[in-house]
C-alpha cells in the first residue's frame, strides 16, 4: 500500500477519491449501495442508470484498485471489491475540499452559500404552492469545524 512521507496511507486515498472522473464515482456509488460486488455485480447495478459494457467497469474498477480507493480479494475467477472510504468519509472529503478551494477554508461562507440557496428554493416553492413563508426560519448558524 502507498503510503505519504510520514506513513499515511488514507492521505493518498483521499487525494485521489477527490480526482475520480464520473463513471468511477458512479461505480463508487454503486459499490457503496452493495457493500462488496464483483464488476457483474456492479455492472448490472448500473445498467438501470447508466448501462456499460462489462470491459468497461472492469478497467473502472481496476483503475479505483491502483488508486487504493478500493481493496479487492479473489472469489473463484473474478475480483471482489470492497470501498476503502465509507460515503459518508468521501463526502466529508469532498466537502472540505470545497471549502478549501471555493471559500478559501470559511466553512461559514460555505453555510451562507447554501442558507441562500435553500432559501430561494424555499421561496420559490411557496410562490408555486400559493402559500405563505409563515415562520419559516432559514437561518443557518455557522460553526467552525474543530481540527
Amino acid at each position: 500500500m502507498l503510503a505519504n512521507e510520514n506513513g499515511n496511507t488514507s492521505v493518498i486515498r483521499r487525494r485521489k477519491l477527490l480526482e475520480l472522473a464520473p463513471l468511477e464515482l458512479e461505480c463508487m456509488t454503486t459499490l457503496w449501495g452493495l457493500r462488496e460486488g464483483t464488476v457483474r455485480e456492479i455492472r448490472d447495478a448500473l445498467a438501470a442508470r447508466r448501462p456499460r459494457a462489462y470491459t468497461t467497469i472492469m478497467t473502472i474498477m481496476d483503475r479505483l484498485a491502483r488508486k487504493q480507493i478500493v481493496a479487492r480479494h479473489r472469489v473463484g475467477r473474478a475480483w471482489s471489491y470492497q470501498a476503502n472510504l465509507s460515503r459518508q468519509e468521501a463526502r466529508s472529503h469532498a466537502i472540505e475540499q470545497v471549502v478549501e478551494s471555493f471559500f478559501g477554508g470559511s466553512a461559514a461562507d460555505l453555510l451562507e452559500q447554501v442558507s441562500s440557496i435553500v432559501g430561494s428554493a424555499v421561496r420559490a416553492s411557496h410562490v408555486e404552492a400559493g402559500t405563505p413563508e409563515n415562520g419559516v426560519n432559514l437561518s443557518v448558524h455557522a460553526v467552525e469545524p474543530s481540527h
